[in-house]
């Protein structure tokens, strides 16, 4: 599918979630359950705090989803657009899936995803723009940080993971994230 016509299969599938890779393979998405909600919704929330705060940027939720520039189209569970990023897009792109990979994101893994999946996803991102990415595995309590020409860094048990110096200022408190 082109872009446009993933969007309108999206538009058409209202009560359902997709993402799309490179190769054109269509991901179902499946609903979370409690935990997996609120862990994602703690970290969007405190993501959006932080953006208003500083007043520069955009955060959103895993309801948007991105047209990477390898084609891929990827809904990342919390995404930061950088207020350059904000800037380039037009109102059309504004009202779609705008063609950029988000410049922060995090993703949050669920009992149904695979480690290997999602760590093969944040390479995807980085290759595609993304300055910093974090991949969170309540279950294991891991934090693995990914950014440009850099190996992935896992971190055991951190009660808080600073987003400097991407997001100067930005640290999430991963305590509700560990006990929902």
């Amino acid at each position: 599918m082109t872009p446009e016509q993933f969007f309108e299969f999206c538009q058409q599938n209202p009560d359902k979630r997709f993402e799309q890779t490179a190769q054109g393979e269509l991901i179902i998405m499946p609903p979370l359950g409690l935990d997996g909600g609120f862990q994602e919704g703690e970290v969007y929330w405190q993501l959006a705090k932080w953006a208003k705060a500083v007043g520069k940027g955009m955060a959103v939720s895993s309801n948007v989803a991105f047209i990477l520039p390898n084609g891929a189209n990827r809904a990342p569970d919390a995404s930061w657009l950088s207020p350059e990023q904000m800037a380039s897009l037009t109102d059309a792109q504004r009202k779609k899936f705008p063609p950029l990979c988000p410049f922060f994101l995090v993703e949050v893994r669920s009992p149904s995803d695979r480690l290997k999946e999602l760590q093969d996803k944040m390479d995807e991102y980085i290759a595609n723009g993304c300055q910093q990415g974090w991949l969170i595995d309540p279950d294991c309590r891991q934090v693995h940080v990914f950014r440009p020409g850099q190996p992935s860094q896992a971190h055991d048990n951190p009660q808080t993971v600073s987003g400097d110096p991407e997001l100067p200022g930005f640290v999430l408190d991963l305590g509700p994230v560990w006990q929902p």
